[in-house]
């Protein structure tokens, strides 16, 4: 699929005015209960599922299809990322009116990474036919690590980008409201809130990284990939206050994670094989029965089903 260049233009500015209205409205640093999060999510869903329409439109079912299958991988990869990001905003104790800043400036950055990543992995796949079975693999024993060692978690200080900036630029051990840096003494430093920042963009990267090689499974379309990376992206703020409390009930969702990692490792190999590519309603089909099941399972085995 080949898009011109103001088409590009077109859906940089329509998502950087999505962004700044974002930023606008929650420019007070108040604090976001569920229902204004559900709100919001209920939003950028609606504007990622009306992208696809459009898509349908313009460009036919095929491709609609495609954006809905990479969307709906991406947005269930994301529900992950909530589960880290609540883990570092709890050990950095994060004042609740400043986590959305703190994750507003993680998403224009997990943007940033993303459109690289996809740029880099397209041409990787295109130019050299191996590189689908090092992406493959790569996602296989990521879904491994998901499903067997979910529970294992490195704190979030001893994060090597974390520790090097730490080293790097002088930093105050402590929150000064929405700032990122302050002066102290007369010396400009770097704040604790700063310090969240890179955890929170330090592990984007690596979810970057398995987000991108899942989704280019389906496509190598560089505009299908980034769109539907954009979108599921643009509601992750709003996701993250509509689960951070509910977490705890998604028990078995990591296992649906982990399928879903490991099917797209294995299409990503068999697209090199005479077998070829899976047909975009089978991969539909394989990640919405997968996150149906692994969150009904969840929700049917929730301590919060126990009555005492």
């Amino acid at each position: 699929m080949t898009v011109s260049w103001w088409v590009w233009t077109l859906l940089m500015l329509a998502i950087g005015a999505m962004l700044a209205i974002d930023l606008f409205l929650h420019r007070d640093n108040h604090v976001i209960g569920f229902r204004e999060a559900a709100v919001w999510s209920g939003i950028w869903i609606a504007a990622g599922l009306l992208f696809g329409v459009i898509l349908w439109v313009w460009q036919g079912g095929d491709v609609a299809g495609t954006y809905y299958a990479g969307y709906l991988m991406e947005k269930a990869l994301s529900v992950d990322n909530v589960f880290i990001f609540a883990l570092i905003f709890s050990y950095f104790a994060v004042p609740a009116a400043y986590q959305h800043k703190v994750l507003f400036w993680g998403v224009i950055g997990a943007l940033v990474f993303r459109l690289a990543f996809i740029f880099v992995g397209v041409e990787l796949l295109e130019t050299f036919f191996w590189t689908a079975y090092l992406f493959g693999a790569f996602l296989i024993y990521t879904a491994y690590k998901m499903a067997f060692r979910h529970s294992e978690q490195t704190p979030p200080d001893r994060n090597p980008v974390v520790r090097l900036v730490r080293r790097v630029l002088p930093t105050d051990p402590a929150y000064h409201g929405d700032r990122f840096f302050t002066r102290v003494n007369g010396k400009r430093v770097a704040t604790l809130l700063f310090v969240v920042l890179i955890a929170v963009e330090a592990t984007d990267l690596i979810f970057a990284i398995d987000s991108v090689a899942a989704i280019l499974a389906i496509t190598t379309s560089t505009f299908i990939v980034w769109t539907a990376n954009a979108f599921a992206i643009l509601g992750l703020r709003s996701l993250y206050f509509c689960l951070a409390g509910l977490l705890r009930r998604f028990v078995h969702l990591h296992y649906g994670l982990a399928v879903l990692l490991a099917f797209a490792g294995g299409k990503l190999i068999l697209s090199e094989t005479p077998i070829g590519k899976l047909p975009i309603p089978v991969t539909l089909a394989v990640i919405v029965t997968t996150l149906a099941v692994s969150i009904i399972w969840s929700l049917r085995s929730s301590p919060a089903r126990q009555k005492y």
